[in-house]
């Protein structure tokens, strides 16, 4: 039967399922609204009395994810008050400074002071995977999978994963704006 396409039966406003009662929007023409005045003040009314939300969803004929999504857009909550939205709370009090802050703090008294680029970074301290600790700088040396892959191991920077040589190569000055720019 080339080119006849399977028919898969579509359920109409007038050929319900034989048991929709439990699954909220499927009675629902696809054209209207989900919220309506009227389903607004049933919701209302039956926040209000202290049903569940599954309760006032079978009620209403909507899922019960729509109306927990309506009760919070409407700043509805158990205890009365209404909620101020969650952009606009005020912050309280001052916040501590985060890891990224404290690190540019380091890294800005580290490049307070010229350092030479030319610098070798010498690699005596090499290192293994399983020799890897927080006292040893995580710079890798080669391509891993290779026979003389391994990590630098020289003694890190205070706070930073890596020695004072890798550390000015990792964290150049403007870097990010250079590769925004890119």
């Amino acid at each position: 039967m080339k080119g006849e396409r399977s028919r898969v039966p579509v359920r109409t406003a007038a050929r319900p399922a034989e048991d929709d009662s439990q699954l909220g929007t499927t009675n629902m023409p696809a054209n209207e609204p989900t919220w309506t005045a009227e389903r607004l003040e049933l919701l209302k009314s039956r926040f209000a009395a202290g049903l569940s939300c599954r309760q006032i969803a079978c009620d209403i004929g909507v899922s019960r994810n729509a109306v927990i999504g309506k009760l919070s857009r409407l700043n509805l909550t158990r205890d009365g008050e209404a909620r101020p939205p969650a952009r606009k709370r005020a912050a309280k009090g001052q916040r501590a400074k985060t890891v990224p802050r404290q690190q540019y703090q380091m890294l800005k008294a580290l490049y307070a002071e010229p350092q030479p680029d030319d610098e070798p970074i010498l690699n005596g301290h090499c290192c293994s995977l399983l020799e890897l600790s927080q006292e040893r700088c995580r710079w890798p040396i080669s391509t891993p999978g290779l026979a003389d892959f391994c990590f630098c191991g020289n003694p890190p920077v205070e706070g930073l994963p890596y020695c004072a040589g890798h550390t000015r190569l990792a964290y150049r000055p403007g870097s990010r704006q250079r590769v925004v720019r890119g």
